[in-house]
């Protein structure tokens, strides 16, 4: 069981893209779910299996767990703001505008936001922020992810979340400091520079490494998801967290450091 109370009313929660491995995975649980109720699997244009959003009652929806492409992202937004329906958003690669999107939504609504749903995930950015306050910038710091080959996005929203952790942990800002990848004459490696590396390798759910080089030691802290239901487990914990938020009138834009507070 996902919740860690019972409830009299289950949280009624639709799914985005029931056809995908993360929609199916989300599918399965809601409706094993004793506290969460599938209200509707939301389809895009052409697809079978489900309702268009557009056409989903939104006084049926407490939240609508979404895990869908980019470029639904800003459409979700509006629905969910214009009706007052919480919004898990786990999908990654936004851009600027989608950002902002995601704000104005946040302004009406709650909209809880993660890169990554995995609990294991949310430690590690905690320890490697924690390292980084300690270690300051004379220690080297290098991003590793690894994911499947059908990722269409680089580097993972879950790098680039450890890095931002680990840039204000230093007092940084990601964008001055970040190197993705190397090739060539690039000379010596400059101190606080935050190296991001992308490997795509055949059914890799996903792994993330953060390598601490100083002095005569090193630092390497890990997280590796074996199976991709850890992630729908934690989008539906959330889901039900924000249900209930919900009910107490709660909008603004949050995430895994307010469900594991």
């Amino acid at each position: 069981m996902t919740s860690a109370t019972s409830s009299a009313t289950p949280a009624r929660v639709a799914v985005v893209g029931p056809n995908g491995r993360m929609g199916a995975a989300l599918v399965a649980l809601v409706e094993a779910e004793p506290g969460a109720a599938l209200a509707a699997k939301v389809i895009p244009e052409g697809e079978q299996g489900g309702v268009l959003l557009g056409d989903v009652d939104p006084s049926a929806v407490d939240v609508l767990i979404d895990f869908s492409h980019q470029e639904a992202a800003a459409g979700h937004a509006r629905w969910c703001a214009a009706h007052g329906v919480a919004w898990v958003l786990g999908t990654t690669g936004l851009t600027a505008a989608d950002d902002a999107s995601v704000a104005e939504a946040a302004a009406r609504t709650l909209v809880f936001q993660a890169s990554n749903f995995s609990l294991g995930v949310a430690l590690l950015t905690d320890l490697a922020a924690r390292a980084a306050r300690v270690l300051g910038v004379a220690a080297d710091v290098e991003i590793v992810e690894s994911h499947h080959h059908h990722k269409r996005d680089a580097p993972s929203g879950t790098a680039l979340s450890l890095a931002h952790a680990v840039a204000g942990a230093r007092g940084q800002r990601l964008a001055d400091v970040v190197t993705h990848g190397r090739e060539g004459l690039v000379g010596a490696r400059p101190q606080g520079e935050i190296g991001m590396h992308a490997l795509r390798l055949a059914d890799v759910v996903g792994r993330h490494e953060v390598h601490f080089g100083w002095g005569h030691e090193g630092l390497v802290l890990t997280h590796e998801a074996r199976d991709r239901k850890v992630f729908a487990h934690g989008a539906l914990r959330a889901a039900l967290w924000c249900a209930s938020e919900r009910g107490a009138g709660r909008t603004g834009q949050v995430g895994m450091t307010d469900l594991l507070a």
